[in-house]
């Protein structure tokens, strides 16, 4: 009723401005029903029946959700971090050391480690996982102390940690080829009603989590402070130093968290090209989900519809024929649209 009266008093168009520069959500809800609108469209309705055509449209959904759940996960760490006023651009080379260490801790032949020390069974996948979760933390802890001690700035820490991590990734497993056990590739490629739905089940209730944190906790409201004003913030007595290193340690475990998924998923990981791009793909679904590039704005539920734009984007790109490269250009005029849209939501 309120709104209608709104609409009433306004007009619907100065009433649906209103709506799309003061509130991101609306505007991100309203971006991915015209996705979802012409993704339906190019999908097409040449089938014998509704029936047909229902199964094909909601297998192509689980296909996107599922193949892009891992850089769902990673995006979610990217709000915090660009919340807080920072970027990583590491995350795609985290993912392939943290892939790696835990495709040596699992690995059944003759390089494994845990089977070498005669631990076997449901035991390994859990140390594999704890040890990878916490040789994520350690990642972004490093990279948190390089800007919180350091002094430098996000960008140059985490651009060269991006190169560091993939080069000694790549020069330690060269030649070496560690099989994942069958139970491993369970964690994500179970059966849920004839659906391998696992890697979604995943990234909603790390969604979840991180919604609460973000929004109930000291540390969530910390978070957008530091970013909104970190002198501010510092001379309220907020810790800036110690809320930037847990938001780039959350950003390493999200990390870690992802590789155990898509280790699982594909039972490999290329060293030289997995993750290639996450960091593209989660810095623009935060800010096509309203998540501001000049830091202290941005929500979790946001990034999970920004997200499902990118990912329905591709999908309909692909749909559509158009070349792999052009797809990433697409992403860049999604991106610089976005954050043209908030400096004009900030002057306005």
């Amino acid at each position: 009723m309120k709104e209608t009266a709104a609409i009433k008093r306004e007009g619907f168009l100065p009433w649906f401005r209103r709506l799309w520069t003061t509130y991101p959500l609306f505007s991100t809800g309203i971006a991915l029903l015209v996705m979802v609108v012409l993704q339906t469209l190019a999908l097409g309705f040449e089938f014998d029946s509704f029936g047909a055509w229902f199964s094909t449209w909601l297998r192509n959904w689980i296909n996107i959700l599922r193949n892009n759940a891992s850089v769902g996960i990673i995006a979610l760490g990217m709000t915090f971090v660009i919340v807080s006023g920072g970027i990583d651009l590491s995350v795609g080379s985290s993912l392939v050391a943290v892939g790696a260490i835990v495709m040596m801790l699992i690995d059944s032949g003759p390089r494994g480690f845990l089977y070498s020390m005669g631990i076997s069974g449901p035991a390994v996948y859990v140390l594999a996982i704890l040890v990878g979760v916490l040789a994520g933390w350690l990642f972004g802890e490093l990279n948190g102390v390089l800007v919180t001690s350091g002094k430098i700035p996000p960008f140059i820490v985490t651009l060269g940690t991006m190169k560091i991590f993939r080069s000694v990734t790549q020069q330690y497993m060269q030649g070496g080829s560690p099989s994942v056990p069958g139970g491993f590739l369970e964690i994500a490629n179970v059966s849920i009603g004839g659906q391998m739905l696992m890697p979604i089940v995943y990234w909603l209730l790390i969604s979840a989590v991180l919604h609460i944190v973000s929004q109930r906790t000291a540390f969530g409201r910390h978070v957008v402070a530091v970013g909104s004003n970190e002198r501010a913030a510092k001379l309220s007595g907020i810790p800036v130093n110690r809320v930037k290193r847990r938001v780039y340690a959350l950003m390493g475990m999200l990390v870690a968290l992802s590789a155990v998924l898509q280790v699982s998923r594909i039972g490999s990981m290329d060293y030289a090209n997995a993750g290639s791009g996450y960091e593209m793909d989660a810095i623009a679904a935060a800010i096509v989900g309203g998540t501001s590039m000049a830091g202290g704005r941005g929500s979790i539920l946001g990034t999970v519809l920004g997200m499902l734009i990118i990912s329905v984007m591709n999908n309909l790109l692909n749909l559509m024929g158009v070349p792999p490269f052009l797809r990433e250009a697409c992403k860049g005029v999604i991106v610089i649209g976005a954050v043209l849209l908030q400096k004009k939501e900030s002057t306005s």
